[in-house]
C-alpha cells in the first residue's frame, strides 16, 4: 500500500536537509527520492531505507525487522531495503543521518548500473 499523504509530507519535510526529496507511486508502493535517486520505499506508511554493503553495517539496528520482499513464483525476494527504526521518527537529525546513507547507496547503485549498461553501437554511416 502507498504512503498516505500525510506520512508523505511528513518525510519530505523531515528529509528535506538532503536536497530535493519526491515520492512516486511504483509498483503498489511509494518510491522515496532525492534528486532523482530512490534512497527509501514506503508501504503501510513504513519507511524502508535502501542498503548495500557499504552501510549495511551502519544499519544493524534495523536488521532485526524483516526486509522489503515480494513474492515471485512461490518464492520471496528480499529487496535491498531495509526498515527505519521508529525512534527516528522523534529523532530527526539522526533520520537524516540515516537517510544520507541511504542515499550514498542509492548514489552507488545507480552508479553501477551506468558501468554495467552495454554501451549500443552506432550503425556505420553510409559514405
Amino acid at each position: 500500500m502507498v504512503a498516505s499523504d500525510s506520512f508523505a509530507e511528513f518525510l519530505r519535510e523531515q528529509l528535506a536537509p538532503l536536497g530535493r526529496v519526491t515520492m512516486r507511486r511504483m509498483f503498489g508502493k511509494t518510491g522515496v527520492f532525492c534528486d532523482g535517486l530512490m534512497l527509501g520505499m514506503v508501504t503501510d506508511d513504513t519507511l524502508y531505507f535502501r542498503v548495500d554493503d557499504h552501510n549495511r553495517a551502519a544499519f544493524k539496528e534495523a536488521q532485526s525487522f524483516p526486509p522489503l520482499n515480494y513474492e515471485k513464483k512461490g518464492c520471496t525476494i528480499d529487496l535491498s531495503f531495509w526498515r527505519a527504526p521508529e525512534r527516528l521518527f522523534d529523532e530527526p537529525d539522526e533520520l537524516v543521518t540515516w537517510a544520507r546513507a541511504a542515499l550514498g547507496a542509492a548514489r552507488r547503485v545507480a552508479a553501477k548500473r551506468q558501468r554495467t549498461v552495454p554501451r549500443r553501437k552506432s550503425k556505420p554511416q553510409p559514405t
